[in-house]
C-alpha cells in the first residue's frame, strides 16, 4: 500500500499527539502523568482512575496503526498504573471508571492473546453486576456503590459495550443479556424518541427527575457505540440507524457546524469528546453515501480545526474549545480527546489510500 500525502500527514500528527502526551504532562512514579499542564502543587491530588483506562485506550489506538511502535507496552504500563495505585485492586466505587478499565483491558486481550487481559474484564462485568445492578426505576446499572438509587448512561452505556464484546469472545450469552436489558433501559428512559438525543441520568436527586441540563457529548458516543456492538452480535432492530440518527443529532445540538463547542473547563469534561469520535469511529464502517460523508465532514473540520489552533512548535495543546488557541492550563483528560479523535482521523485517511 502507499500512502498518500494526507494519510502520511495524519499518520505523522498521531504520533506527535502521543508523543505529546508524555512531553507535557510525563511524570515520576508512581504518578505516571501530571493531571495539568503546567504543572503546580496540588494538581495531583486526584487519582483519575478512568483517566487512566482512556490512556490505555489511546496507547492501544496507536498500537493498531503502528503495531511495532511499543505502544502495548506503553497500555500495560498505564494499567499497571492504575492497579498499583489503587492498592493493587481492579475495583473501586464508581462503576463506570471500572467498566473504562475493562473495556481497555479487553483490548489487550484481543490485542495480545493473553488470557489474563481477559479474566479481569470479566471479574470487574461480574463485579459491577454483583454490586450495582438493580431494579431501581428498571432494570440497570447504578452508577456508583453509596447511590444505588441513581441510573446513568456513563454507567449502562459501557456496559452494555463490555457486555457485548465479552460475548463475542466468549460465546456466554449472559453477557449478551445484561448487555441487552442495559441498552433498551438506556432507550426507554434516557433517550429522545424523535432525536435521538440522550440524556445523561435519572434519579440523582432521588426524585425521578432526569438531568436534561447535562448535555454531554460521551453520552451520545456511548450510545452508538453500544448500538453498534449490539448490532455485531446480531440483536435485532435496525440499530445501525439507530446509531447514525443519535451522531447526526450530537453533532447538530452540541456543535457549531466545525467543532464541539465548551462542555466545560476541562477536568472530568475534558474527556467527553473522546468518547464521542472513539465509538462514532465504531459506527462509521457500517454507513455509506451522504450520511458517512456528513460525520466525516464533521471529523475533517473539527480535526483540521484542533491541529490549527493547538499545535505549536512540535508539540500539541489543546483547549476545551478547539476553535481556539489555549494559553491557560489544560488537563490530560482533554489532552486525550484530542488524541483520540486525531487517531480516528489517522484511521479514515489510511482507509482512504488503501
Amino acid at each position: 500500500m502507499t500512502l498518500t500525502a494526507t494519510s502520511t500527514l495524519w499518520s505523522e500528527r498521531a504520533d506527535l499527539s502521543q508523543r505529546s502526551i508524555d512531553t507535557l504532562f510525563g511524570a515520576p512514579a508512581p504518578q505516571l502523568l501530571h493531571n495539568r499542564h503546567p504543572f503546580d502543587d496540588g494538581d495531583d491530588e486526584v487519582f483519575n482512575y478512568w483517566w487512566l483506562a482512556h490512556l490505555m485506550d489511546a496507547r492501544l489506538d496507536a498500537a493498531e496503526r503502528d503495531p511495532a511502535g511499543g505502544w502495548i507496552d506503553r497500555a500495560i504500563e498505564a494499567h499497571d498504573n492504575i492497579v498499583e495505585r489503587n492498592d493493587g485492586s481492579l475495583f473501586n466505587d464508581y462503576f463506570d471508571d471500572m467498566l473504562w478499565f475493562a473495556l481497555a483491558t479487553l483490548r489487550l486481550h484481543d490485542a495480545t492473546g493473553d488470557g489474563r487481559w481477559l479474566g479481569e474484564a470479566v471479574a470487574i462485568f461480574d463485579h459491577v453486576i454483583e454490586f450495582g445492578w438493580n431494579n431501581e426505576l428498571g432494570e440497570s446499572l447504578a452508577w456508583r456503590k453509596q447511590q444505588l438509587y441513581y441510573k446513568n448512561t456513563p454507567a449502562n452505556g459501557p456496559l452494555v459495550i463490555l457486555g457485548a464484546r465479552l460475548h463475542r469472545v466468549t460465546g456466554e450469552e449472559r453477557y449478551l443479556d445484561y448487555a441487552r436489558r442495559s441498552f433498551d433501559w438506556i432507550t426507554r428512559t434516557l433517550v429522545d424518541p424523535d432525536t435521538g438525543f440522550v440524556e445523561d441520568g435519572v434519579n440523582r436527586e432521588q426524585d425521578g427527575e432526569v438531568d436534561r441540563h447535562w448535555r454531554f457529548t460521551y453520552n451520545q458516543g456511548l450510545y452508538i457505540g453500544a448500538a453498534v456492538e449490539l448490532h455485531r452480535e446480531g440483536v435485532g432492530g435496525d440499530l445501525i440507524a439507530v446509531a447514525a440518527r443519535t451522531a447526526r443529532t450530537a453533532i447538530r445540538e452540541l456543535g457549531d457546524g466545525t467543532v464541539f463547542t465548551r462542555e466545560g473547563d476541562g477536568g472530568d469534561e475534558g474527556l467527553f469528546k473522546g468518547v464521542f469520535y472513539r465509538y462514532l469511529g465504531v459506527l462509521l464502517p457500517f454507513l455509506d453515501g451522504a450520511e458517512r460523508a456528513e460525520l466525516e465532514s464533521f471529523v475533517e473540520s473539527s480535526t483540521d480545526a484542533l491541529w490549527r489552533n493547538a499545535e505549536r512548535d512540535g508539540v500539541l495543546r489543546p483547549g476545551n474549545d478547539w476553535s481556539q488557541v489555549e494559553s491557560g492550563k489544560i488537563a490530560y483528560s482533554t489532552m486525550l480527546s484530542a488524541v483520540m479523535a486525531t487517531e480516528l482521523r489517522a484511521t479514515l485517511e489510511a482507509q482512504r489510500s488503501a
